[in-house]
């Protein structure tokens, strides 16, 4: 950002904190816009092409708004740090309040795991997921995208529970800074079961996890590192989630 544009923003957050000017606001929204882009485009990675980029663009630009009315430019925290719990937050709520994900990919996906465990009890192994797209007439990326979607619909479901039990215990008080030795433990313990997973991955998606989760970059930005195409990309990213998911739950 260049210096005239950085006292333009500092010019407007003194207008907006001090009078709700919305011409502040509108120009702050449009210069912190990329981050929504940014969130969309991560989260939607994870799910089925039925769910429209653009409403969650609208969840995400929700969230934008929301931490553009309660945030404290006093405090000792950057907005766009601020922002990107609020606007991933959104579009995580906004996420589980829908049934996203179509009846059709949850039969496919009860089918998928059925066949994963008929096949491992037969072949006393992990198995691909080209093997199982064979069993059931797929290809393999319906399999790995299938499956993937899949989780991440569990993840959201068991998060969301955790939050309502932790509602309905809300006189329970915990220093959520204090880490018990069990847990240190038991993290410690999945992050070797992790690493020694991501090393029995291939080298590119063992490179395109580390692009995506490690340095945040998008797909088509780790695409214009690696000289491939996007969707060459996401391929090859859920395939590799896929198998991490494959070997974990074992």
């Amino acid at each position: 950002m260049s210096q005239s544009s950085t006292v333009d923003e500092q010019q407007y957050w003194k207008l907006w904190t001090k009078s709700r000017d919305s011409h502040a606001g509108d120009m702050l929204v449009k210069r912190y816009l990329p981050l929504v882009s940014y969130h969309v485009q991560r989260i939607a990675v994870s799910l089925p092409k039925n769910v429209s980029r653009d409403d969650l663009k609208s969840l995400g630009l929700m969230g934008l708004l929301d931490a553009l009315q309660k945030f404290d430019p006093t405090r000792d925290l950057k907005f766009d740090t601020y922002a990107s719990f609020r606007v991933r937050g959104a579009i995580i709520d906004g996420l589980r309040k829908e049934d996203w994900l179509p009846r059709s990919t949850r039969e496919r996906a009860k089918k998928i795991e059925a066949k994963i465990e008929q096949l491992e009890q037969r072949l006393l192994r992990h198995v691909t997921s080209e093997e199982i797209a064979v069993e059931l007439n797929l290809t393999s990326e319906d399999v790995c995208q299938t499956m993937n979607e899949h989780f991440f619909a569990n993840v959201l479901s068991i998060d969301e529970h955790l939050q309502d039990e932790e509602n309905d215990h809300s006189f329970t008080i915990r220093d959520d800074k204090q880490i018990l030795p069990e847990e240190r433990l038991l993290k410690v313990e999945a992050l070797n079961d992790l690493e020694r997973v991501i090393e029995k991955l291939s080298e590119k998606e063992q490179l395109v996890l580390s692009l995506f989760y490690h340095e945040e970059l998008t797909l088509t930005e780790i695409g214009e590192v690696m000289s491939l195409s996007t969707s060459r990309i996401s391929q090859i990213h859920s395939k590799a989630i896929f198998k991490l998911r494959n070997f974990l739950s074992s």
